[in-house]
């Protein structure tokens, strides 16, 4: 490609307040899209679509043709639904809409092999739609409040990287990330490939926490917020895979 490329970034459907306003909206925090104009791309914000006539789907592969990536951001759970999963008492944030909603946006990327960057519940969305499931709340699993101390708060998580991987290239053998997440990947889906690892307390029965779908130029899904750390590595390196 020539010129500036457009990154597509999702957003949220949220209650937000502003001047003397109190309305739903659709936001994203700025350090998403600002680290992809840091990184020389153009960032444009999606909505999820709540009502469109033809579903929070239409429009998808229209919007997807005319970027050149697209990021997928953090926030609330997916519906368990959506995995076969069980319902769980510390679910939040879920929205079938926007599940969606992101999920077209995804599959449209994934048909004309655009890069991708998916954090957090990104990553979550893109093991679940190839055929992943979650697990519902980690400290059931692992014991302890590690990657999310408390609901908005992050947590500094040591990760392993895979060597040969598109993550290892762009962070080394080893890395510190900040996370804030209580769900996890449980089954891999068939098509992904485990990059990276929380070293609790060993890489090999640590938490994953990134993935890359190896079928494609570039797809990297990872369970941290580099944007919450000024992190600019991920985002360079999925600008860069526009002009690949």
């Amino acid at each position: 490609m020539t010129g500036t490329p457009l990154v597509g970034v999702t957003t949220y459907y949220t209650e937000a307040a502003w001047g003397p306003w109190r309305r739903p909206a659709s936001v994203t925090p700025a350090p998403y899209f600002e680290l992809v104009a840091a990184a020389g791309a153009r960032p444009l914000l999606l909505p999820p679509q709540r009502r469109s006539p033809g579903g929070p789907g239409a429009g998808a592969d229209s919007a997807v043709g005319a970027l050149d990536a697209l990021v997928l951001v953090g926030g609330g759970d997916l519906d368990p639904a959506t995995y076969g999963g069980p319902d769980h008492a510390d679910l939040g944030g879920v929205d079938p809409a926007r599940d969606e909603s992101e999920t077209a946006l995804l599959a449209a990327a994934l048909d004309r092999d655009l890069p991708v960057l998916a954090i957090c519940r990104g990553v979550q969305l893109l093991n679940v739609h190839l055929g992943g499931s979650l697990v519902p709340h980690l400290p059931d699993l692992v014991g302890h409040c590690g990657h999310q101390p408390a609901a908005g708060e992050f947590a500094e998580v040591d990760v392993v990287t895979v060597p040969g991987t598109r993550i290892a290239a762009v962070l080394g053998d080893r890395d510190t990330v900040r996370c804030s997440h209580h769900q996890a990947i449980a089954r891999l889906a068939p098509d992904l490939t485990v990059t990276a690892r929380s070293v609790e307390p060993t890489e090999a029965d640590g938490v994953i926490e990134a993935v890359e779908l190896d079928s494609r130029r570039f797809v990297v899904g990872v369970q941290w917020h580099p944007e919450e750390a000024g992190d600019r590595r991920l985002f360079d390196a999925l600008v860069a895979a526009t002009r690949s």
